[in-house]
Order: structure tokens, then sequence, then C-alpha cells
């Protein structure tokens, strides 16, 4: 269902980040956004209408990426879809819900995951469960903002 991309020519060169630059650099393990660099050369250019899934080799931790970015190590893997008939939302959805825990250093998406067979539904029910967890992580952001905007108002 997914081919991967090594990383190798999104690195970016410094980790001379700043909040004023443009372009994302991310990490597949908890911290996510590392920060922002100038760099113009190497993005990976994911969009809405063709996202990817960063997956770090060693934790297994992914995330989904719609957004061109930049990363800071060879440690993951890209993952695309190999067909038209995938979302990859979905696809990203199922990933996250594969019950491993790494027991050694090694690199997990070529000796583990690559393998795993799951059950897909038609792309139509694909587009509809993808659907259903892109709102539900709308309404989360949208309640974990919530506190923040309360504080600032007292």
């Amino acid at each position: 269902m997914l081919s991967y991309e090594q990383p190798g020519p999104y690195i970016v060169s410094s980790d001379n980040y700043d909040d004023k630059y443009n372009v994302p650099v991310l990490t597949a393990g908890k911290s996510f956004l590392l920060g922002f660099t100038n760099e113009t050369e190497g993005i990976k250019e994911a969009t809405k209408s063709d996202p990817v899934i960063i997956f770090d080799d060693f934790t297994t931790g992914s995330h989904y990426v719609d957004f061109p970015f930049k990363v800071k190590s060879s440690a993951l893997k890209i993952l695309s879809k190999r067909s038209e008939r995938i979302d990859t939302k979905f696809i990203y959805e199922v990933l996250s819900g594969i019950n491993y825990i790494p027991q050694s250093h090694e690199r997990h998406w070529i000796s583990q995951f690559s393998k795993f067979n799951v059950m897909i539904p038609s792309f139509q029910e694909q587009y509809r469960i993808s659907c259903l967890f892109k709102q539900l992580d709308s309404l989360i952001a949208l309640h974990q903002r919530k506190p923040q905007i309360l504080t600032s108002l007292t």
C-alpha cells in the first residue's frame, strides 16, 4: 500500500532554527516540529492533496504531514501511497493503531511494519473514515486551544 523514500535529500543542513523562517523542520518522534529553517533547497513538497507519513524507523512513531517540510535526521522514512485507491490519512490511522513495541535497535519499517497484513476497506469507506478522524483531530485541537484562549482573556 505504501512506498518509502529515504529522507536524505530533505535533511536540513543547519539546526539554526528561528520562528521567523518559513520551512518547518520535522522529526517523526514525539517533538514533531523542531523549528523553522530558511533553507530553500531540498524541501519535501507534501500537500493536502498529496500528503505523506513520516515514520521513525527506530521508535515506530509516525506523523501525518500535508505541508512542505524538511527533516532533521536520516532515522525516518517518508511513506507515500502507491495507488490513488489508498487514502493516506486512513493508512496513517491504521499504522498508528498497530500494537507493536520495538524490542531492539533496528530499522523497523523494513524488518517489521512493511510486512504487516491489514484489512483495507473500499476507497470510499477509507475516505469516510479519514474524514471522521480529521474532524476529530480538529475538534481536539480546538479544545486544546480553549484553555489558552480563556486564560488570555483574564
